[in-house]
């Protein structure tokens, strides 16, 4: 009799996947991503901005996040299908929901950030626009954020394995768009937080890809290989450039600056894009569905026994 265990070979009925794949357009669900991120990081830092007297940073800041969070919402309602569907999802607000809770925010975040662009732009109401500005910082923090949770969870493998680095992985990307916008449009003197966020970002962004890539078992697979794989590593090469570009020249050079800001933006974007495609390849090969849970199943056994074993010495001492 062999010594070593027979592990069996897992097939799926007639060789289709286990999961069924995402039929999610990119362009709707990681620009979904994108733009969230990119409204919510720049709301925050159009606030710093107001406070810290800044006013072409700001402007430039808090239009960014009108625009992108209105781009972020047609996507959602064109992947959606129709309006009424997004309304239906606040007809109740379950906190256990990463996706009733997303909603809301959105829902509250929206109007804040539209009311403090026009206040900026117009000059109606300027304390009321002042106050909508803090509350879209506030708000921005979890937009820029809760994405990370909707995705990972979910059953698709690469997503949930990674679910412990995705915030960190989006809070950092978030960051560095909102800095890419601030380089790329404000005045070179006024961009000194956002050459300082941009580093921060980038440093939180790369080191949580990096996690993430490696500390995902099987699922980091996905990360690497195929389409998945070529964007974010294109993603990481603009958003170190963008990084270096920011704090070395982007205090300089107008161009430079500008040059800089649009290496962060599409970083950001790439990332979104690359987790992205690296969750609908984790749905088409069952291993990745499969061996984690084999896996899960075993370290459940493995401590079952030990629990069992521990109990019998147990009672074998209290006999004596």
């Amino acid at each position: 009799m062999s010594k070593h265990r027979h592990e069996p070979e897992f097939t799926s009925y007639y060789g289709r996947p286990v999961l069924k794949e995402p039929t999610w357009e990119p362009a709707d669900i990681a620009g979904y991503l994108f733009t969230g991120g990119l409204a919510g990081a720049s709301s925050i830092l159009a606030a710093g901005a107001q406070f810290t007297g800044r006013p072409a940073l700001a402007r430039s800041l808090k239009l960014g996040a009108l625009g992108a969070i209105t781009a972020s919402a047609a996507a959602l309602i064109h992947d959606l299908g129709k309006p009424s569907r997004f309304y239906n999802m606040l007809r109740v607000a379950k906190p256990s929901s990463p996706m009733s809770m997303g909603s809301w925010l959105l829902a509250g975040y929206g109007p804040l950030a539209g009311a403090s662009a026009l206040s900026d732009l117009t000059g109606v109401l300027p304390a009321a626009g002042r106050t909508a500005s803090v509350g879209a910082g506030v708000l921005g923090a979890g937009v820029a954020s809760y994405t990370s949770v909707l995705i990972a969870d979910t059953a698709v493998p690469a997503w949930h394995a990674a679910r412990h680095h995705l915030p960190f992985v989006f809070v950092g990307s978030a960051a560095t768009a909102a800095a890419g916008l601030g380089l790329l449009t404000a005045p070179t003197g006024e961009t000194g937080p956002v050459r300082r966020a941009a580093v921060a970002g980038a440093a939180v962004e790369l080191a949580a890809s990096n996690a993430m890539e490696h500390g995902t078992g099987l699922a980091g697979e996905t990360f690497h290989d195929g389409t998945a794989g070529r964007l974010l590593r294109a993603a990481k090469a603009c958003t170190a450039a963008g990084a270096v570009g920011a704090a070395v020249l982007g205090g300089r050079s107008r161009l430079a600056a500008a040059v800089s800001g649009l290496a962060l933006l599409a970083g950001s974007a790439l990332t979104r894009f690359g987790i992205f495609e690296a969750g609908r390849a984790s749905t088409k090969d069952p291993k990745y569905t499969v061996v984690p849970q084999r896996e899960r199943l075993a370290e459940k056994d493995s401590a079952a026994r030990c629990d069992s074993l521990v109990a019998g010495l147990a009672r074998g001492a209290g006999d004596q």
